[in-house]
């Protein structure tokens, strides 16, 4: 099982303020470096919560859905704006495809987290984060070409992938952009404006269901214990992922990218030490 030690704001009030300062700033720091690409930047969030700010394993899990949640349900109304509902009504069968594998694997892999012992979840964690680089790498810098299937070979590989993409977002508690929009891509041949809309779809009942199972676990009392925290680093994620998306294509994906994916497996080296 994992540890149940819950880290509680405390200390002096002075103490207090630079913590939540610091959660706001790192919170629209990695929502900035996200958005400039296209993501919530939750990825980046993950190694910070363990490694700058303290949580164990599957606290900072918990406490990073909680945030990707907050991010989504933002983004949401303001993709609507850039990509209106009646341009993805035609693609809602996708969305359906999707979400009957992840919906099971979201539940799955926020079950297996509530289990593994914590060396056990940072050393998944680790591993993770090092294959969200990868997957970074390959869909910005690369090509992601549709992979022309046939109907019913599609449905399979949609729940297929659903299932995947749900338990790793579980697991990491991020939406899994990174992962479901080349999926959508992929499969379907969707372009990628229409597939990153298609993507919050799916993230966020899939994120409703982890989140569901987490509120079961002991770990959740993680949050109450830490609200104001939760409170700034989610307002500043907001900021920055918007200030981000501002600035959407600025720095080149070319230099960028590879930037964020050297960062990702610094954080993964550093979290399977600290496991």
């Amino acid at each position: 099982m994992t540890e149940s030690v819950v880290p509680v704001e405390g200390g002096t009030q002075a103490s207090q303020n630079a913590r939540w300062l610091a959660a706001a700033v790192a919170g629209a720091a990695v929502g900035l470096l996200g958005g400039m690409i296209g993501l919530g930047g939750a990825e980046f969030r993950l190694p910070l919560l363990i490694g700058v700010f303290g949580f164990v394993a599957l606290q900072a899990v918990i406490v990073n859905k909680a945030l990707s949640l907050l991010v989504v349900a933002t983004a949401i109304p303001a993709r609507l704006v850039a990509v209106p509902l009646s341009d993805l009504t035609p693609y809602w069968s996708i969305v359906v495809n999707l979400l009957a594998g992840s919906l099971i694997g979201a539940y799955l892999g926020a079950t297996w987290a509530t289990r593994m012992a914590t060396r056990t979840l940072y050393r998944v964690l680790s591993v993770l984060l090092v294959l969200i680089a990868v997957a970074l790498v390959g869909t910005h810098v690369g090509q992601v070409e549709p992979a022309q299937l046939s109907a019913p070979v599609q449905a399979i590989a949609g729940v297929i992938a659903g299932a995947a993409i749900g338990v790793v977002a579980a697991l990491m508690g991020v939406a899994g952009g990174e992962l479901l929009i080349p999926t959508i891509v992929l499969l379907y041949g969707v372009n990628i404006k229409i597939a990153g809309s298609l993507s919050l779809a799916v993230s966020l009942p899939t994120m409703l269901v982890a989140f569901a199972r987490y509120s079961r676990d002991k770990s959740f009392t993680v949050l109450a214990a830490n609200k104001t925290f939760v409170l700034a680093m989610a307002a500043g994620s907001v900021l920055g992922t918007i200030s981000g998306g501002a600035l959407l294509g600025v720095v080149p994906s070319s230099v960028l990218v590879p930037l964020l994916a050297l960062l990702l497996l610094v954080s993964a080296r550093k979290v399977w030490k600290h496991g």
